[in-house]
C-alpha cells in the first residue's frame, strides 16, 4: 500500500568480497551470494510493479486481488531486506580489503549513478539512498561482530516501534484523515522534459528525507549483512547449518503470517492502515528474508541449488539488470513513452514482472560469457578503481 515515506523498493548490489578489485573467475566465486542477489532482483521487480504500472492495491478485485495477496505474502519487504543485507556484506568486505578512501570513492560513484537513475528514469531509485546512508558504515564497521548485532537490533527495534506509535497516534483520530486518493499520476500529456524537471526539483528533498527516515532501518540491515560477512555465513554455509535451519524454521512461517496481515491492510486504503502497513511490511519482510536465506543457504550447503543456480548470472550483473528493469517498465507504462499509466491490474503486472525477470537470467549469462561483467558494473569499477 502506498504510504508516507515508505522504503522505495529498489536496490543497490553489493560486490562479492575478493582479494582483488577485479572480478574473480566464475569457478572461484561462492555461488550463494550471487544466487541470493539474483533471486532478490526478481522479487524486487515484482514489488516495484505497483509503482511502475500505477495500479491501486486496495482497488484490486478477482484475479488482481489474488495476485496482490500473493505479492504481499511472498514478496513484499523480503527482497529489499536481502539486498540491503547484501549491501552491508559487500561494503564490509570492501572496507576491510581496500580501506576508507576507496570505500568513499565507490559510494560517491554510486551516488552519481543513483542520481542519474532518479532524474532520468525512475523516481523510485534506491542506489543513491544506499550510497548516502552506507557512509555510516565507516564508523559502524569498527565495532566487533557482537556489537554490530546489538546496534542492528537497537536501531531496527527503535525504527519499528516509532512506526507503530505513529500509526497508533493517527488511529486515535482516524476521521481527520481521508482514504488514499491513489498514486500520484502524471499530468495529462506530460512531456519527458517536464517530468525530468519535476524530479530535479524534488531530488534533494527526496534524497535527504528518505535517508533520514529510512536510515536507522537501513543501517540495521547493513550491520546484519556485515556481521554475516565476518562469520562467513554466505561464503561457507556448510559451517552454519544449525543457524540456517533456525532461519528457515522461524522466518518462513512467521513471514507468511505477517505477509497475510500486510495483505489485509492493503485492502483497506485508509491513511491509518497505510501507516500500520509500514512496520508490518518491513518486520515481516526481514523475518521472511531470513527464512529465504535459510532455505537457499541449506540448499547451497548441500549442493542442491538446482535451477536456482541460474539466478547467479543475474546476481553478478544485478545493477545493470536493475537499471534495465526501470528503463523497460517506464517505457511500457509511462505516458511520455505513449503508454497508459494506471491501466494494468496486479495480475497482468505480476505476469509481466515474472516474465521479464526470468528473461534476464539467460541474457545475463550471455552477457557474462561475452563481456565478463555488466555495463553498469564495468562503469562503476572503472571509475572507482581507475586503470588498476
Amino acid at each position: 500500500m502506498t504510504a508516507p515515506a515508505p522504503l522505495p523498493p529498489d536496490a543497490e548490489k553489493a560486490e562479492t568480497p575478493a582479494a582483488s578489485p577485479r572480478p574473480r573467475p566464475q569457478q572461484e566465486r561462492s555461488v550463494l551470494p550471487d544466487v541470493l542477489r539474483g533471486v532478490a532482483l526478481l522479487g524486487i521487480l515484482v514489488v516495484n510493479m505497483q509503482d511502475f504500472a500505477g495500479f491501486r492495491e486496495w482497488q484490486q478485485t478477482g484475479g488482481d486481488r489474488a495476485a496482490q495477496v500473493l505479492t504481499d505474502v511472498l514478496f513484499n519487504g523480503r527482497f529489499i531486506s536481502i539486498f540491503a543485507m547484501l549491501f552491508g556484506w559487500g561494503a564490509a568486505g570492501l572496507l576491510a580489503r581496500q580501506g576508507a578512501g576507496l570505500f568513499v570513492r565507490r559510494h560517491l560513484t554510486l551516488l552519481a549513478v543513483g542520481s542519474l537513475h532518479f532524474l532520468l528514469v525512475w523516481h523510485g531509485d534506491i542506489i543513491s539512498t544506499y550510497a548516502v546512508v552506507g557512509l555510516v558504515l565507516l564508523a559502524a564497521l569498527r565495532l566487533r561482530t557482537r556489537a554490530l548485532l546489538v546496534l542492528s537490533g537497537v536501531l531496527g527495534a527503535w525504527w519499528l516501534l516509532d512506526g507503530v506509535l505513529t500509526a497508533l497516534a493517527f488511529a486515535a483520530r482516524p476521521q481527520a484523515y481521508p482514504r488514499f486518493s491513489g498514486l500520484p499520476s502524471f499530468a495529462e500529456g506530460g512531456a519527458y522534459a517536464v517530468v525530468v524537471a519535476g524530479r530535479a526539483a524534488e531530488y534533494l528533498g527526496d534524497l535527504l528525507g528518505g535517508a533520514l527516515y529510512n536510515g536507522p532501518w537501513l543501517v540495521a540491515l547493513f550491520c546484519l549483512g556485515a556481521a554475516a560477512g565476518r562469520s562467513g555465513l554466505l561464503l561457507r554455509p556448510q559451517e552454519h547449518l544449525p543457524l540456517l535451519r533456525r532461519f528457515a524454521a522461524v522466518g518462513v512461517p512467521l513471514g507468511l503470517v505477517l505477509g497475510g496481515v500486510l495483505a489485509w491492510l492493503n485492502t483497506r486504503g485508509d491513511y491509518v492502515s497505510g501507516l500500520i502497513a509500514i512496520p508490518v511490511r518491513m518486520s515481516g519482510g526481514l523475518v521472511g528474508a531470513l527464512g529465504y536465506v535459510g532455505l537457499i543457504g541449506l540448499l547451497a550447503a548441500r549442493g542442491r541449488l538446482g535451477p536456482l543456480r541460474h539466478f547467479a548470472a543475474s546476481g553478478r550483473t544485478a545493477m545493470s539488470n536493475y537499471l534495465a528493469q526501470s528503463l523497460v517498465m517506464t517505457t511500457v507504462f509511462y505516458p511520455y513513452a505513449g503508454a497508459q499509466f494506471g491501466q494494468w491490474g496486479a495480475a497482468a503486472a505480476l505476469a509481466l514482472a515474472l516474465g521479464f525477470g526470468l528473461l534476464q537470467l539467460p541474457l545475463s549469462a550471455l552477457m557474462l560469457r561475452r563481456f565478463g561483467t555488466g555495463p553498469a558494473e564495468w562503469l562503476v569499477r572503472r571509475v572507482v578503481y581507475g586503470g588498476r
